[in-house]
């Protein structure tokens, strides 16, 4: 039925070493040369296969009209319209490929199981690209809206695995057991140390603000000491207590912080230089914290595709919930963007200045400010 004369070359379409969806695709593409009624019970679109010369010839055998079983059989004349439909679009296809793919066909019948390893390696490959995607919009400083960038490609990749989830069959063990990379430690640069110095401070001056910062986590920091002390801060005000340099430096001491290198009265200079108001530098660090769990949530879906023993559900199951580690501080940092901090109490007869940011203050926390203790 096919023509031999020539010797099949499908260097164009087998990358060395050939993946096991390569013998997938070849097969399926196979089974609908041999059988051109299978087509309608493929629920395929040529975007899913990995080759691009195969999904060419998909959507060839699925244009061209399908032939009558019994000329099928006596003449090559349908094959012949498939391979001039498919050519213009795979110049180098050769024509003895059809004949190619008839080999790797060991049984038609298995057309559907070849779909859908076909679809699966399809989705994995379409998640990584997501995350990717993910990666890089967090990690690109030229984009002027970064934060909503980033949201919105996880809004995307979230949405990806909803289609994906309803395609696959779910099964025991449905966790992957893919080794995650280690998480990397959020860089703790000169300008993100000096937010959360000023953060501590201005939350030691003003301790009624930091009842309405519940969106900001200790977790949320660059630097580990800043995080415990900002715990030291959330649990004196959670108390009642009273809340001043001294107050956090005891209650620092009995968390255990003064055991590290600093100093006792370096520590209470940090509490005392107040510059600006709490929910500002509260919202550039959780800005920072966010990017950083994005890029975290990339790195963890990378793993789970480019692990092969991965089963498409386990890795829809695993996506989900290392999206979810995002959703979670998308979730505070909608609560940050909308928050409105608290005015002071008024204070009869003092004349300490509130700590709420009037334009002038407002202006200067736009600068980096010099001076900073570091």
């Amino acid at each position: 039925m096919l023509p031999t004369s020539e010797e099949p070359d499908d260097r164009l379409t087998a990358p060395a070493p050939p993946p096991p969806v390569h013998f997938a695709e070849q097969a399926l593409l196979g089974a609908l040369v041999l059988v051109p009624e299978l087509a309608a019970d493929v629920d395929l679109e040529a975007e899913h296969f990995d080759n691009r010369t195969h999904g060419v010839l998909y959507d060839a055998l699925r244009t061209v009209p399908p032939p009558d079983p019994e000329q099928h059989r006596e003449n090559a004349d349908w094959l012949a319209a498939v391979y001039a439909e498919a050519r213009p679009q795979a110049p180098g296809l050769p024509h003895t490929y059809l004949h190619t793919l008839v080999q790797a066909c060991h049984r038609p019948e298995h057309a559907a199981a070849y779909a859908w390893m076909i679809r699966a390696d399809h989705a994995r490959r379409t998640v990584r690209i997501h995350a990717e995607l993910l990666a890089r919009t967090a990690a690109d400083t030229t984009l002027p809206h970064r934060v909503e960038a980033t949201v919105t490609q996880a809004d995307r990749l979230g949405g990806l695995l909803d289609q994906l989830s309803g395609r696959f069959a779910p099964h025991p063990g449905s966790l992957p057991r893919t080794p995650l990379p280690p998480e990397p430690a959020p860089e703790a640069s000169e300008e993100a140390v000096d937010d959360e110095r000023l953060l501590l401070a201005t939350a030691t001056a003003s301790p009624q603000t930091v009842q309405t910062m519940r969106w900001l986590a200790p977790g949320d920091f660059t630097t580990a000491m800043h995080g415990s002390l900002w715990q030291c801060i959330t649990g004196l005000v959670r108390r009642g207590a009273p809340v001043d340099p001294v107050t956090v430096l005891w209650e620092a001491q009995q968390t255990g912080i003064l055991a590290g290198t600093v100093t006792t009265r370096a520590l209470v200079e940090l509490l005392s230089d107040t510059h600006g108001e709490p929910g500002h530098w509260g919202e550039k660090i959780l800005r920072r914290a966010l990017l950083h769990r994005a890029g975290t949530v990339a790195d963890h879906l990378i793993a789970f595709t480019d692990d092969s023993a991965t089963t498409p559900y386990q890795l829809i199951t695993g996506s989900r919930r290392a999206l979810a580690h995002f959703t979670s501080v998308h979730a505070r940092w909608h609560r940050a963007a909308t928050y409105t901090p608290p005015s002071p109490p008024a204070r009869s007869g003092s004349s300490s200045p509130s700590i709420r940011a009037g334009p002038a203050v407002a202006a200067a926390v736009a600068q980096p400010r010099a001076g900073i203790a570091r």
